[in-house]
């Protein structure tokens, strides 16, 4: 039994659930108990006060991590409309004692797993589903129905007495609990022992007026007869750490079951909103569902929202429900609403039947120091942190912006992800950075497992740069850590990340090594020139390693395989784009020259690389259009092999961007040499150079590959023989009519600037 005269008042809950918590409150209004027991972690009864402050706002989630290792910790949630929460703020507005009653977190947190905390009744290690036993019993095939329809959605149906559901709901639980032989989890025997232990304690200090409010599949357990020193000999022996405990804010998105909680539900938005509505939720839904539609313009007027409730409640009545649930408002809605699309739908479900709330705690709320720190320099910089992803952009010539960059920076150097980079909206200059923005409640514990390194964000960051570089054995990564110290401003770890910097380098021969680190230290010097950072050491190191890599690559480049000449291949991009980042050396620049003139002509080198070296020499101007006819007519001939010949075009008309299809268009003799090798290879040659062939010219773009085709079908030209034709490619003369149309789009795309540019 739940309760009664001369018991205990045990209330057996779903722990996220309105008409749960409508009904421990009703309960809890009828017994006025002198104390209240709620399933969770002891060491948290020094919080339950904050509960009750202005500043906490649910959901909400206590936090317990382990002292010597913050990494283990164990969350417990709550959202407004949860029975715990209700309870708990119950107490404290009528006065009465509250305490937490589960297994101490000290014991949860040794064991072999880090957890989500308490886990639903049918979750954490039970071979049934208890929820879907008493559907199957009641004639659904939904579990998630049959609980909506009798404790979440009974609306006007509630019974007189409230206790009345808490007992049926224990008598079938004991029923499934004996049917299966008390079918639960070894976790579930231990902490069922401690709440009874907890149990034998309150009702010595106030008597039988005590309520306890935990998870249903336990309340049977809790009345049921057993011996003191039972329970303690289950508990004997348990391993045990130090703890600490907070609040931290939660989200709707984290307590859904798809983010892997245990006791997750499918619908917190819709569950708070059911909580949350004083009267006629269906309408007052498709009131929020219609606003959400006209945000994202889409037509839906009054008419469409009256048509959806009577739709809902018909849906309802066919259905044999006793109000109209989340099914019903949904098939509604994509009925009336959406013109039977489930892409709209999609929106529904993201912003309002889970939805992106994100709770809050109050300042006084227990925080280690960095926590503390980075709060504060959240609201230095207006950087609020959301549950609901969000772009940022961030001019680095502005204060504001340039310290949100070095706090972002720093806190992905400590592994809290809180954003992460991506491409600008077509900017590809060094005072502009996009950032992704998105605070999940997990970031709480990458933040006390970041403590360790420091109290401020900034020493912290230092830190645990300078370990990281005193640690690392590979030279990318440390060019990588200096890169990132420069980007989040540390300066006080740069002589370290150098010296380290400096020693790998000196000691590293491997020239693939040599030149995948180089770009990062090009970049390292591009991004310290925008922050006024000192990098002379750093120019030094990137010399160095640049003229190594001169001397270096060309016997690195001779006898690859397919498979390395592609990867040599990249890393030669790499370091090409990295030169010009470098400051200006014209001896560099001649010595770079000189070995892209050798791989181009060294027969050796693959033909992949071989091309992509002439490509490159064509593109900066130090190799003329008959120069690369003649290596591309070499590299053609009919004594190279076909494969030999189809990876040299890869790399000289292939790569990012498909810059190389362009070439052939505006240059159609270099199109005519491909096209004649190409009509000479035989069938079974070409069958081996097809797939080459195919991811080359697959990545140029659908435009391009058109007009390929088309000059290719056209036949040879005046211009492929390079006569007095002109530019390849263009006509002979120039038409003036046509030019002089381009002049008010040129107007337009300058208005900004002085006039008569465009004339000019």
């Amino acid at each position: 039994m739940s309760g009664g005269r001369g018991a205990p008042l045990v209330l057996g809950v779903r722990h996220h659930g309105p008409g749960s918590a409508r009904a421990v409150r009703a309960a809890l209004d009828a017994a006025r108990p002198a104390a209240v027991l709620i399933e969770g972690p002891p060491e948290a009864d020094g919080l339950l006060a904050l509960a009750a402050d202005d500043g906490m706002r649910p959901p909400v989630a206590l936090l317990a991590h382990a002292v010597d290792d913050p990494g283990r910790a164990a969350f417990w949630p709550f959202a407004e409309f949860s029975p715990e929460w209700v309870a708990i703020r119950w107490a404290l507005a009528h006065g009465a004692a509250v305490r937490f009653v589960d297994l101490p977190a000290a014991h949860t947190l040794a064991g072999a797993e880090p957890t989500w905390g308490d886990g639903e009744a049918g979750q954490g290690g039970l071979r049934i589903d208890p929820i879907a036993e008493l559907a199957r019993a009641a004639g659904y095939d939904d579990p998630e129905r049959w609980w909506e329809d009798v404790i979440e959605v009974r609306g006007a149906d509630a019974p007189a007495d409230p206790v009345a559901p808490f007992e049926a709901l224990a008598d079938a639980m004991g029923a499934l609990r004996e049917a299966y032989g008390h079918g639960g989890h070894a976790r579930d025997l231990v902490r069922e022992a401690y709440m009874r232990l907890q149990l034998r304690s309150a009702r010595k200090e106030f008597g039988d007026d005590v309520a306890v409010v935990c998870g249903a599949w336990h309340a049977p357990a809790l009345t049921r007869k057993a011996t003191a020193t039972a329970d303690r000999a289950l508990l004997k022996g348990l391993p045990k750490v130090k703890t600490e405990m907070t609040w931290v804010p939660w989200t709707h998105r984290r307590l859904a079951r798809r983010s892997g909680y245990g006791a997750g539900i499918d619908a917190p938005g819709w569950y708070g909103h059911v909580f949350a509505a004083p009267d006629r939720p269906v309408e007052r839904w498709m009131t929020k569902v219609a606003g959400l539609l006209r945000a994202e313009d889409r037509i839906v007027s009054p008419a469409h929202v009256i048509e959806a409730v009577r739709l809902a409640e018909t849906l309802a009545a066919m259905r044999g429900r006793p109000l109209a649930g989340l099914g019903e408002t949904t098939d509604a809605v994509r009925a009336v609403m959406c013109d039977g699309s489930d892409v709209p739908l999609d929106l529904i479900r993201d912003r309002l039947v889970v939805g992106d709330v994100l709770g809050e705690v109050p300042a006084a709320a227990p925080a280690v120091p960095l926590q503390r720190d980075l709060a504060r320099l959240q609201r230095s910089l207006r950087l609020k942190p959301e549950a609901q992803e969000r772009e940022l952009e961030l001019d680095l010539r502005k204060e504001n912006d340039a310290a949100r960059s070095r706090l972002l920076h720093r806190l992905r150097l400590l592994a809290v992800g809180w954003g992460e980079p991506v491409a600008g909206r077509g900017s590809t200059g060094t005072f502009r950075e996009s950032w992704r923005l998105r605070w999940e409640p997990e970031l709480h514990v990458r933040v006390a497992e970041a403590g360790v390194w420091g109290t401020t964000v900034a020493s912290a960051a230092t830190a645990k740069a300078e370990a990281r570089a005193l640690e690392a054995t590979a030279l990318a990564d440390v060019t990588e850590l200096a890169e990132q110290c420069l980007l989040a401003g540390l300066g006080e770890a740069l002589p370290v990340v150098m010296t380290a910097l400096a020693d790998r380098a000196a000691l590293d021969t491997d020239v693939g090594h040599l030149a995948q680190a180089l770009p990062a230290l090009a970049r390292s010097l591009r991004y310290g020139d925008v922050r006024a950072t000192d990098t002379a050491a750093l120019a030094e190191v990137a010399a160095g390693l640049a003229d190594r890599i001169c001397v270096g690559l060309p016997p690195a480049c001779t006898g690859l395989d397919t498979d390395a000449a592609a990867e040599m291949r990249g890393r030669l991009d790499a370091v090409h784009t990295a030169l010009g980042l470098l400051p200006d050396s014209a001896e560099r620049t001649d010595r770079w020259t000189g070995v892209l003139r050798g791989l181009a002509a060294r027969d050796s080198v693959p033909g992949v690389i071989r091309g992509r070296a002439a490509r490159l020499l064509l593109d900066e101007g130090r190799l003329d259009e008959d120069e690369a006819a003649r290596l591309m007519g070499l590299a053609l001939s009919p004594g190279t092999p076909p494969a030999d010949a189809a990876a040299w075009i890869e790399g000289f008309v292939g790569g990012a961007g498909g810059g190389g299809g362009m070439l052939l268009v505006h240059d159609e003799r270099l199109l005519g040499l491909v096209d004649d090798w190409l009509t000479g290879v035989t069938g079974e040659a070409f069958t081996d150079v097809l797939p080459l062939l195919r991811r080359t010219f697959s990545a140029y773009e659908p435009g391009v590959r058109r007009t390929l085709g088309e000059l290719v079908a056209r036949g040879p030209s005046a211009a492929a023989t390079r006569s007095e034709a002109g530019t390849p490619g263009f006509a002979e003369g120039l038409d003036e009519e046509r030019a002089d149309g381009v002049l008010p789009v040129l107007r337009l795309l300058l208005e900004d600037d002085e006039p008569g540019r465009a004339d000019r």
